[in-house]
């Protein structure tokens, strides 16, 4: 398992990201622990990035609920039909927002957020059972680059799921 990642400096986000893909898959294999992975995933893409903010929010009964994440203190629930993470989590699909001030709806947890971008995870059968959400202290920082850097990330995430 490795412990560190290896950055490339002076890279593009693109370049980041093919870089860091193999690593975070080498991290969770044979790591059978959400929440261990969930930590691991999280903080492997702060450190990669610098993010803001990186974290889990989990499908619990009626709720998102706050799960393993990097960065200051969180909201702890979030009803389905709320704030981006519930928009992720209805329309199960990828949302970047440019912008959170010009999100209908969005839950400001922390003012210094900027811009956004919320990746569902599927379970084994499906249906959404988490939403990574990133959040950014600058504005418009999520491209096309980002979503499907991290959606092939989340994927790799997915099959470590044992249920």
């Amino acid at each position: 398992m490795a412990e560190t990642l290896y950055i490339p400096e002076n890279a593009s986000r693109k370049e980041v990201y093919d870089s860091i893909i193999p690593q975070v898959e080498g991290l969770l294999s044979g790591e059978t622990d959400q929440t261990a992975n969930l930590a691991n995933f999280a903080a492997a893409l702060r450190e990669a990035f610098g993010f803001f903010w990186v974290g889990f929010y989990l499908k619990k009964e009626n709720q998102l609920v706050l799960g393993p994440f990097q960065g200051p203190i969180a909201c702890t629930r979030i009803n389905f039909d709320k704030g981006v993470c519930g928009h992720c989590y209805r329309t199960k699909e990828t949302v970047i927002v440019p912008n959170v001030e010009e999100f209908p709806g969005h839950i400001a947890c922390s003012s210094a957020s900027k811009s956004e971008i919320v990746v569902p995870v599927f379970d084994k059968n499906g249906n959404v059972s988490m939403v990574l959400d990133v959040d950014s202290d600058k504005l418009d920082d999520f491209s096309e680059v980002d979503k499907e850097g991290l959606e092939a990330l989340v994927r790799i995430l997915e099959k470590t799921f044992i249920a």
